[in-house]
Protein backbone atom coordinates (compact mmCIF):
# COMPACT_ATOMS: atom_id res chain seq x y z
CA UNK A 1 0.00 0.00 0.00
CA UNK A 2 1.61 3.39 -0.95
CA UNK A 3 1.82 6.11 1.75
CA UNK A 4 2.15 9.68 1.11
CA UNK A 5 5.10 10.63 3.42
CA UNK A 6 5.50 14.79 4.23
CA UNK A 7 8.77 14.93 5.10
CA UNK A 8 12.21 15.13 2.54
CA UNK A 9 14.09 12.90 5.54
CA UNK A 10 12.90 10.07 6.89
CA UNK A 11 14.52 7.01 8.96
CA UNK A 12 13.25 4.18 11.43
CA UNK A 13 12.15 3.36 14.69
CA UNK A 14 15.29 1.09 15.19
CA UNK A 15 17.37 4.31 14.56
CA UNK A 16 15.36 6.58 16.33
CA UNK A 17 15.97 4.55 19.44
CA UNK A 18 20.03 4.30 18.62
CA UNK A 19 20.27 7.98 18.34
CA UNK A 20 17.74 10.05 18.65
CA UNK A 21 19.66 13.90 18.92
CA UNK A 22 21.01 12.56 15.16
CA UNK A 23 17.70 11.59 13.97
CA UNK A 24 16.09 15.11 14.67
CA UNK A 25 19.47 16.75 13.44
CA UNK A 26 19.42 14.55 10.14
CA UNK A 27 16.33 17.06 8.97
CA UNK A 28 18.34 20.00 9.59
CA UNK A 29 15.46 21.64 11.64
CA UNK A 30 12.64 19.95 9.38
CA UNK A 31 10.58 17.52 10.34
CA UNK A 32 11.66 13.55 9.67
CA UNK A 33 9.12 11.38 9.20
CA UNK A 34 9.60 7.55 11.37
CA UNK A 35 9.09 4.85 9.60
CA UNK A 36 8.20 1.55 11.18
CA UNK A 37 8.67 -1.81 8.85
CA UNK A 38 8.40 0.53 5.94
CA UNK A 39 4.98 2.59 6.79
CA UNK A 40 4.86 6.23 8.56
CA UNK A 41 4.39 6.08 12.29
CA UNK A 42 4.63 9.50 13.36
CA UNK A 43 6.47 12.57 12.35
CA UNK A 44 9.82 13.70 14.50
CA UNK A 45 9.27 17.65 14.70
CA UNK A 46 11.78 19.91 15.95
CA UNK A 47 11.20 22.74 18.85
CA UNK A 48 11.50 25.65 16.40
CA UNK A 49 9.75 23.75 13.48
CA UNK A 50 6.56 22.91 16.22
CA UNK A 51 6.53 26.27 17.57
CA UNK A 52 5.99 27.91 14.15
CA UNK A 53 3.57 25.47 13.30
CA UNK A 54 1.17 26.35 16.55
CA UNK A 55 1.90 30.11 15.69
CA UNK A 56 0.40 29.60 12.17
CA UNK A 57 -2.56 27.49 13.45
CA UNK A 58 -3.19 30.34 16.40
CA UNK A 59 -2.93 33.02 13.26
CA UNK A 60 -5.40 31.37 11.16
CA UNK A 61 -8.07 30.65 13.81
CA UNK A 62 -8.02 34.24 15.03
CA UNK A 63 -8.36 35.12 11.18
CA UNK A 64 -11.61 32.82 11.14
CA UNK A 65 -12.69 34.43 14.59
CA UNK A 66 -12.20 37.89 13.03
CA UNK A 67 -13.92 36.92 9.69
CA UNK A 68 -17.14 35.71 11.37
CA UNK A 69 -17.22 38.54 13.70
CA UNK A 70 -17.50 40.78 10.73
CA UNK A 71 -19.65 38.99 9.24
CA UNK A 72 -22.17 38.73 11.72
CA UNK A 73 -24.64 40.87 9.97
CA UNK A 74 -23.92 44.06 12.32
CA UNK A 75 -23.45 47.11 10.56
CA UNK A 76 -20.15 48.53 11.90
CA UNK A 77 -20.32 51.57 14.17
CA UNK A 78 -17.79 54.45 14.09
CA UNK A 79 -16.35 55.57 16.80
CA UNK A 80 -13.76 58.94 17.30
CA UNK A 81 -10.95 58.53 19.03
CA UNK A 82 -11.61 61.27 21.35
CA UNK A 83 -14.41 59.66 22.40
CA UNK A 84 -12.87 56.54 23.81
Amino acid sequence: MANIVLAEVTASVSELKRDPMGTVAAGEGFPVVILNRNEPAFYCVPVKAYEALMDKLEDIELNALAEARMSGGKAPVKVLLDDL
